[in-house]
């Protein structure tokens, strides 16, 4: 158990003038606290830093403290606890916490940050604890009003029963005398259900916002607007840490709704990007259209800075250069370079991913009164307290002066991790005195966001006569998304090693050798989904086929011999001390070859791997280790150039394919 109290006693629910409650889940706080829940609750019950509230009516409400970007997060979350509780889900109601990682962190691991896929693995038992806890108290003040052993009760379906009459309660009946229960820790702490007990976690469940999202009533950034609002767009510079020499606003201020064009300064040559604001002209007016047609009048002279030089085809030579030469070894078995030069075969290829970026379907929006204190930020957000610090340092105040609340994103994906537009908000409000909200465009998000780093990677083999691999060898090189913070940073860090790389699940290669080559950042390179998973894993399971088709072998028969069948796959052996494990330890969360090699089984068994194929078509499969979880792929191929051997697919690789075959001697 995490320590669950019940802090809402009877006197305390007096004093707050709102009897008739009970809150679960954390520590009473200030009256002004407690009078905005009360205003946000309308007056039925009170949630002062908690994850469940139960009212005199019933209703049962509870907190979510992680963002809603479409992954169903707030359905998801709260039915952990509603289950816990025997919760009616039709009578549940969910409270978006805003930021505030003191209170809504129960896991006390990762901020309120909804990023690396770690909401429900960190929250699962602690919002059972919640549940089990909320269940607790009410079966307790239902024993109290029966004068019945507390063992003859039990909660189901929203009421709590006494077995031996038959009678019930509401769960809304016995609130009150719950106020007063003490919820008991350690060995005597209440009891979790059994999983076979479950109603609602692991089921389809509807989700919570659904309806809203279909039918326009759900608040997303662009929608929220604050009396006194301004709407602002920026034109930001095009090469990245440019500036604007100067500039012309004339035909801009002409647009009619157009009200100021104001520069946000560029962010000093010494001062890291980060999750800053890099400067531009802003644009300020009534509405999104009368201020995106300013900017599209407004006359600049962009100075572009140190990176005016940086160009894809050249940089995407310098990736490969740097990959082919390696350097920085992170992690080594046996001895690579002796096994490839007594191998009866070796494999060389390279494999390359471009820049890329994810544009969710609501582009970054975010609204900031600056002249309010504390300050208030209304931002389609992932991590509203990593808003609050970078806004409260923009407006040079604390972290506590600045407040955020959190509204539906559309989409996410890493990018909303990173408030840079609430910083452009924050700096707007502050110079024009009104509250402002930043409006950027899918253009603006393709030339002037984050992006998914590009990747070079050169992968080399040794097969002894019987096809099995003798020696892998990896070396990759890319942008590091660390350069936000350590602007000369030239190779990864063990964050992105920690990204399905220097895991690497092939527990039955005797001789591993994984290196790292140098790069310089010259954009900004941000997490976004998959993360360097995409790269690594993309080209591993590209190499292992190709590997399988020149030693004339199955491919995922090649994949299982190459992964084994290990329970437990220790890096330490290989010289790895202290691998980033998804921010859990290893021991916790273990490497485990033989589920990889488990999930590839089921995927080639349910696609149907191993019939006989028709002319051009394939079947190819793939398997990855990525934030803890197993994954394999199958994807049916139609097309040319396939044949079939042995009784399964097998696709030829164009005659452009990176990898060369170079047979012994």
């Amino acid at each position: 158990m995490s320590g669950v109290q019940n802090i809402s006693r009877r006197d305390f629910l007096k004093q707050s003038g709102i009897a008739g409650a009970v809150v679960l889940g954390a520590n009473v706080v200030p009256g002004p606290m407690i009078a905005a829940v009360r205003a946000q609750s309308g007056g039925a019950s009170i949630q002062p830093n908690l994850f469940v509230g139960i009212a005199a009516d019933g209703t049962v409400t509870i907190t979510c403290s992680r963002s809603e970007m479409g992954q169903g997060v707030r359905t998801g979350i709260p039915m952990i606890l509603a289950d816990e509780l025997e919760a009616d889900w039709h009578r549940v109601k969910i409270w978006q916490a805003p930021g505030d990682a003191e209170k809504y962190d129960p896991a006390g691991k990762d901020g309120q940050n909804t990023d690396g896929s770690r909401s429900t693995r960190h929250h699962l038992d602690v919002m059972r604890e919640l549940g089990a806890a909320g269940r607790y108290v009410l079966e307790q003040a239902a024993a109290r009003k029966w004068g019945v052993d507390a063992g003859e009760v039990y909660a189901k379906d929203h009421r709590i029963h006494h077995t031996g009459t038959g009678q019930s309660f509401d769960f809304g009946e016995v609130v009150d005398a719950a106020a007063d229960i003490e919820v008991p820790t350690g060995a005597g702490a209440p009891k979790l259900k059994d999983m076979s007990q479950w109603k609602y976690i692991g089921r389809d469940m509807p989700v919570v916002d659904n309806y809203d999202m279909s039918t326009g009533g759900a608040s997303f950034g662009a929608d929220i607007s604050i009396p006194g609002m301004k709407i602002a767009v920026v034109a930001r510079p095009p090469v990245y840490r440019g500036k604007a020499k100067s500039f012309d606003a004339t035909a801009a201020l002409g647009v009619q709704g157009v009200e100021q064009v104001v520069e946000i300064p560029p962010l000093p040559d010494d001062k890291p990007a980060e999750f800053r604001a890099l400067g531009g002209i802003a644009v300020v007016g009534t509405n999104t259209w009368s201020v995106l047609e300013g900017r599209r009048k407004l006359a600049i002279e962009w100075e572009d800075g140190p990176h005016t030089a940086h160009d894809s085809s050249t940089y995407d030579d310098e990736l490969r250069a740097a990959a082919a030469a390696g350097g920085h070894v992170i992690r080594d078995r046996g001895n690579v370079d002796e096994a490839l030069a007594a191998a009866d075969q070796s494999l060389e290829a390279e494999y390359f991913v471009p820049y890329f970026i994810h544009t969710p379907m609501e582009p970054p929006a975010a609204i900031v009164d600056a002249n309010a204190r504390p300050v208030k930020v209304v931002a389609a957000t992932q991590s509203p307290n990593e808003t609050r610090q970078y806004v409260a340092e923009a407006l040079g105040l604390e972290k506590s002066d600045v407040t955020c609340e959190v509204t539906l994103l559309g989409g996410g994906f890493g990018r909303k991790s990173k408030p840079d537009f609430a910083c452009e908000a924050a700096i707007l409000s502050k110079m024009i005195g009104s509250p402002v909200r930043v409006q950027w465009t899918r253009e603006d998000e393709i030339r002037n966001g984050y992006y998914h780093a590009a990747s070079a990677h050169r992968l080399k083999a040794g097969l002894d006569a019987s096809g099995k691999v003798t020696a892998w060898h990896h070396s990759g090189a890319w942008p590091s998304l660390i350069a936000l913070w350590a602007p000369d940073a030239r190779t990864g860090h063990p964050i992105e090693y920690g990204l399905g790389l220097i895991d690497t699940p092939y527990d039955g290669v005797p001789n591993l050798r994984i290196e790292n080559g140098e790069a310089s950042a010259m954009i900004r390179v941000g997490w976004y989904r998959s993360v360097n998973n995409i790269q690594h894993a993309f080209a591993m399971n590209c190499f292992a086929n190709e590997l399988a088709a020149a030693a004339g072998r199955d491919p995922v028969e090649f994949l299982l011999e190459l992964i084994g069948e290990a329970d437990v796959m220790d890096l330490a052996k290989d010289g790895v001390e202290n691998p980033w494990n998804y921010g859990d330890s290893v021991e916790e969360w273990p490497i485990m070859p033989k589920r990889l090699s488990n999930v590839l089984r089921v995927a080639a068994a349910k696609s149907g791997y191993g019939k006989t194929m028709p002319k051009g078509h394939g079947l190819g499969l793939a398997c990855h280790r990525s934030f803890h979880s197993y994954v394999a792929a199958a994807v049916h191929v139609v097309g040319s150039g396939t044949m079939a051997r042995s009784g399964f697919p097998r696709w030829t690789w164009p005659s452009t394919a990176a990898g060369t075959s170079i047979p012994k001697g």
